[in-house]
């Protein structure tokens, strides 16, 4: 039977020196470092879980950013870019690509999208069915889907259209609101309006973390 030899060791250092004295990649499979991306994912997971989860809490409507749009989102990128700079000052890397900043924010971004996400339905849910204030809540919506359903009607009337324009415009208005009062339409509106803010965290979370690839990491040119 034959035996094929045992591949001769290689002491660390004579690797080391091999590659010219890149200790990253002589250290992959110590520190988790993926080769296709060039990213240490232990060190990128806790950068972007240390940032995500207080954005997630300060995006969610709980707080005064997360009631503004503008500033939830200047958040999460702020949020984004400084994860990326946690992780090249942990894992000791130089500059770092815009491309590798892009998936630590993509990370970050779905933490704190979901995060978010989890404790807006959980505020309405208990305001609705906790603190009892499901009444208030559907009259603030039905009035506002009123003031809708009239602006559209003052538009129709300002275009100058027709009779049978205006009465098919009417008609297609009165079916929109009808939907928009009903359960489903209720229900809907606010699941859309949750999964398009937890979609825009995630998209200018990944605008952050190449943004702060590019400016946070870059190594500083001395001085001529």
């Amino acid at each position: 039977m034959y035996v094929p030899a045992e591949t001769p060791l290689i002491p660390l250092g004579d690797g080391v020196a091999a590659q010219g004295g890149d200790w990253s990649a002589a250290s992959n499979g110590a520190s988790g470092t993926n080769g296709i991306t060039g990213i240490a994912w232990r060190p990128a997971l806790k950068a972007a879980i240390i940032l995500a989860i207080p954005t997630g809490l300060l995006c969610s409507g709980l707080t005064p950013a997360g009631q503004s749009v503008i500033l939830g989102l200047l958040w999460i990128m702020g949020a984004a870019a400084w994860a990326v700079a946690l992780y090249a000052r942990r894992a000791r890397t130089g500059g770092l690509p815009m491309g590798v900043g892009a998936r630590i924010g993509l990370v970050t971004g779905l933490i704190a999208g979901w995060l978010s996400f989890a404790v807006n339905g959980v505020a309405l849910w208990v305001a609705r069915f906790g603190l009892h204030q499901g009444g208030e809540i559907d009259s603030l919506w039905a009035s506002a889907v009123e003031k809708g359903f009239e602006r559209n009607q003052q538009m129709a009337a300002q275009m100058g259209m027709t009779g049978a324009q205006a009465a098919q415009t009417l008609q297609m208005s009165q079916v929109f609101r009808g939907t928009m009062l009903s359960v489903e339409g209720r229900a809907g509106f606010a699941l859309g309006m949750l999964l398009m803010f937890a979609g825009l965290l995630l998209a200018f979370a990944v605008i952050g973390g190449a943004v702060g690839a590019r400016i946070l990491t870059q190594p500083r040119r001395p001085n001529a």
